[in-house]
């Protein structure tokens, strides 16, 4: 969970690294299936940082208190 700005920022960073490796990955091996098994890491954990940056900005900043008391 993205506590404050300094978090949001640092994971849409880590975002775009985890894009750029994934890409890397698609361009450079040769083996479809050891691309998906390569990349399958990367992909799953920009899925879960996607997310949190959802929650995030659905969150106004009002309530980010109120939510990490329930986290």
């Amino acid at each position: 969970m993205i506590n404050n700005e300094k978090e949001y920022k640092t994971t849409v960073k880590r975002i775009a690294h985890f894009q750029k490796q994934a890409e890397h990955l698609r361009q450079t091996e040769k083996n479809s299936e050891n691309n998906r098994l390569a990349a399958s890491g990367f992909l799953t954990e920009l899925d879960r940082m996607n997310l949190d940056v959802r929650e995030y900005l659905w969150a106004h900043p009002s309530r980010l208190n109120d939510i990490q008391k329930y986290a």
